[in-house]
């Protein structure tokens, strides 16, 4: 006897209904159509387990084993949705708070936006790094911070167009290859969005937890959430988010005004059940100590912008504890 598969069952019901009138009356077409619907729900709903529970299997086989990096203690990744809301010189001066609140702490900082590298520019590097007696990558070090980037490896005004598999192995070589020493903090400068490079890297290496920057405008939060969502699914602790360009004071009058509107950042931590890390000001000494290489944590360490940075790591720290705990 033929098996009763659901195409066959669908093209079944469809003579049927051509030929109702003819075949049956009344109850009896009720009562058919009924056992038939609730057939249709039932291997529906198998198929649907069963698709279900072969997708987990599938995930389960093709995710890479995360690996330590060789003397890394914690990997902090900084991450934005979009670009253009100040991530890497969050990032940067974030490195550069950890080591100023606790000059015993190493700090390391990895510039993963493999299309668009800032931090030799941030960090006022130059230089192809050169090569341990294992063949490794030694960073390029300033202000006491060893810093890798694709931007050692290309000239300055090169474009780097490569696809995915190109840019999946230049992050390998980034993460494998590189002779970090021994580091209480690595933090990994994200490129913006939520793609390959986000994946790969969180897939590889176990992540102590990620650092959301936002500008308080209704449309850089709308990409900040999907970032921390998608940090969320891949269990990845969203450490909290920082409001950067959270407020602008005039150097003349000493007015503030809100460019980028107020507190959004701080609405959407809430909304997510996430830490709020804090304010970083909208303030030209940042863009310009960051133009020149310079980082604010640096030129101007007792400054209230310095302090802001300053502040957001000590709270960092504080959230690696507790989920550490």
């Amino acid at each position: 006897m033929a098996q009763i598969t659901y195409s066959r069952l669908s093209h079944l019901l469809r003579i049927s209904v051509d030929k109702g009138s003819v075949l049956r009356k009344g109850p009896e077409i009720k009562n058919a159509a009924a056992c038939c619907l609730q057939f249709i729900r039932c291997q529906r709903s198998v198929d649907s387990k069963a698709l279900q529970e072969r997708q987990k299997q599938l995930m389960g086989k093709g995710l890479p084993k995360q690996k330590p990096i060789t003397g890394v203690k914690n990997v902090i990744v900084v991450a934005s949705g979009k670009g253009g809301v100040g991530k890497s010189t969050t990032a940067v001066n974030l490195a550069l708070g950890l080591m100023a609140n606790d000059p015993s702490k190493s700090v390391g900082l990895l510039d993963a936006d493999v299309h668009g590298p800032s931090i030799p520019k941030l960090m006022n590097l130059k230089g192809n790094p050169e090569l341990s007696d294992n063949n490794l990558m030694i960073p390029l070090t300033n202000y006491g911070i060893p810093c890798m980037s694709m931007g050692f490896l290309v000239e300055d005004v090169a474009p780097i167009v490569w696809r995915g598999l190109m840019v999946m192995s230049a992050i390998e070589k980034l993460l494998r290859q590189v002779d970090w020493g021994s580091l209480d903090y690595l933090v990994v400068d994200m490129p913006p969005g939520t793609g390959d490079v986000q994946l790969s890297i969180t897939q590889n290496i176990p992540v102590a937890g990620a650092v959301i920057v936002s500008t308080p405008q209704d449309i850089a939060l709308l990409d900040a959430r999907r970032g921390a969502e998608m940090f969320k699914k891949v269990h990845v602790p969203v450490l909290g988010l920082v409001q950067n360009m959270s407020v602008f004071q005039c150097p003349a009058c000493n007015h503030q005004t809100h460019i980028f509107g107020s507190d959004g950042a701080r609405q959407l931590a809430d909304t997510l059940g996430v830490k709020f890390l804090g304010d970083i000001p909208l303030h030209l000494s940042i863009r310009e100590m960051s133009d020149r290489g310079t980082p604010v944590v640096i030129s101007s360490p007792d400054s209230p912008e310095a302090e802001a940075y300053k502040k957001v790591a000590s709270v960092v720290v504080q959230r690696l504890e507790e989920v550490n705990t």
